[in-house]
Formats: C-alpha cells, structure tokens, sequence
C-alpha cells in the first residue's frame, strides 16, 4: 500500500510558492507606507480606517500583480517560460480570477475606510487594470504606473479627516520616483541605455534633497476628539536627525545602482537599478511621514525593508 501524501508536503509548498511567486510578494512590503505617509501628509495620524485603507492598497496591489502575469502570459511563455503561468505552476484562470477578486475586496475595504477612499480606490483601480490589459506597452504606460503610486497615497489621506490637498505634492514626490523607475524598467532585458539611468539619478538627487530639507509639518488632530496635537517641532534634533538618515537610506538604496547602469547599461546592471528602485520606496514613503512630522511612523515604517528583502531571498531560493 502506497504511503499518502502529507497535507503540508512538497507539491503543497511548490503551490504556495508559486503563488508567491506570482503576486511579487516581497514587492507588496512596499505598499502600506503608501498609505500611511498620505495619512501623515495630510496632518492626522493613524486610525481603524488607516488599516482599512492599508488593506484596499493591499488588495490593489496584488490584483495587479496576478493581472500583470495573465495579460503578458503568451509573451513569458517565451521571455521567462520560469514564470508561475508559463511553467504551469497556477492557471492563468485562476490569475484572473485572483484578480478580479483581489480588486472587489480592495474596494470593498476601501468603501469600509469611507465614501472620501472609496472615491479615490475606484479611480486607483481602474488604473491598475488600464494599465495591465493596454498601457503597459505603450507610451503612457510609466505615467499610468506613476499615476497609480500617487493615487495610492492619497487613499490614505481620504481615509482620515484630514485635507487631502495637503498630501498632492507629497503624491508628485512618490510619483516620480515610480516614473523614474518605470523608464528604467523599459530597457531591463536589453540594456544599452544610459539616459532612463541618467535621468532617475537626476530624480533621486532631487527627492534625496526634499527629504532632507524642511518639513511640512503641521498639527494632526487627535485621532479621537478630533482637536488638533502638536506635530514634532522643525527645530526638535532628533527630527531633524531622523530625516536625515532616511535621506541617506534613500540615496543609498537607489542611487548607486543608478550610476552603474548609466555608465554601464548591461540588462544585469539595468535590472539591478530596477530592484533597487522598487526597495529604495519604502525609504522614500519614511521620509516622507518624517518630512510630514511623524519620524516615528517613519522608521517603524523603514524596518520593512529589511523584511522585504529577506522574504525576496527566502521566494527566490526556495
């Protein structure tokens, strides 16, 4: 007689990592500080409907991922046959299937968070699938990728009494660094260009300055009166040190990688400025909250990096 399978075996965990696998799950580290560095933009701090909005982002995230790999699966049966779709691993039924579940649980959550996140979940939604089934190769496909970033942000300001008007500009900030990664991304498999490198470390440059210069801080209200709190002083040092060295981390994640494949644009060095953009976002949405007075949030924030990169090395080798 035949032994039977364990219930946790080996197919049961190349399924799970398939999975993972499919939906970038390292990536999705870096999607709540989307959400909470709006919240922090817009002068409040977090609440049950920050976590709510957290988990809309989530769902959106990973809807786009699964969506990601259906609309491109002919073309990765020949580039990337190792992909979860071509290889076999997960259907592509059951992809789009995760995707459109993904996207109605996001905006179930977001409607949870409010009418003012939902308002802004439906146009975020719409953005991720308009990018995966037509922009994605086209010209406006790195604006709609940026767009979809700074939305992001501002579901967490919608998401909280708070002026949504203050997080905008913060919103330009995070989208740019994605634009800036998107173009890069455009030559990751064949390389031999320097001015997609060159011109996203003239964006880092710039937001690693942001970062590290004045804050916009401003009074939050308390999360359950409603009266406004005092926000961390300008001049308070810890403040300062705190922007400081998320600053740092920012430019140091991004911007190395950057001037290697601009002076060397091989796919390698492409695709390694591409990783390091994706990481270097959870640097930039810290100091974001920091330079919006809430450094606290900021490095409890920036201690998912580390995480990220774990899991990244833990999906790739297993």
């Amino acid at each position: 007689m035949s032994a039977q399978r364990p219930a946790h075996g080996p197919a049961r965990d190349g399924h799970l990592h398939a999975w993972a696998e499919l939906l970038r799950a390292p990536a999705a580290f870096t999607v709540p500080g989307d959400v909470l560095a709006g919240t922090a933009a817009a002068g409040t701090r977090p609440t049950g409907r920050t976590a709510l909005a957290a988990g809309a982002s989530l769902c959106l995230y990973e809807a786009g991922m699964a969506l990601n790999d259906w609309a491109d699966r002919e073309e990765d049966a020949t580039a990337r046959p190792h992909r979860p779709l071509p290889s076999g691993r997960v259907r592509p039924g059951a992809a789009l299937a995760a995707a459109g579940l993904l996207s109605a649980a996001g905006l179930a959550l977001a409607a949870c968070a409010g009418r003012r996140a939902l308002a802004v979940a439906g146009p975020l939604a719409a953005t991720v699938w308009a990018y995966d089934l037509g922009l994605k190769h086209t010209p406006a496909g790195p604006a709609a990728m940026a767009a979809a970033r700074s939305l992001d942000l501002l579901l967490g300001a919608a998401a909280g009494p708070g002026a949504v008007r203050r997080a905008i500009v913060p919103a330009a900030f995070l989208g740019s660094h994605t634009l800036a990664v998107s173009l890069v991304s455009r030559r990751e498999t064949e390389g031999g260009s320097s001015t997609a490198p060159l011109t996203a470390l003239a964006a880092a440059g710039a937001l690693t300055t942001v970062l590290a210069g004045r804050p916009t801080a401003h009074p939050a209200p308390d999360a359950s009166t409603g009266a406004p709190t005092p926000a961390t002083p300008p001049s308070d040092k810890a403040a300062r040190a705190v922007r400081a060295a998320l600053a740092a981390s920012y430019a140091a994640t991004f911007a190395r990688p950057l001037a290697h494949a601009a002076l060397n644009p091989s796919p390698e060095l492409t695709q390694r400025a591409v990783g390091a953009g994706v990481r270097a976002t959870i640097a930039l949405q810290s100091g974001l909250m920091a330079r919006a007075g809430a450094p606290g949030t900021g490095v409890l924030t920036a201690a998912l990096a580390p995480l990220a990169a774990h899991l990244a090395r833990k999906v790739s080798t297993t």
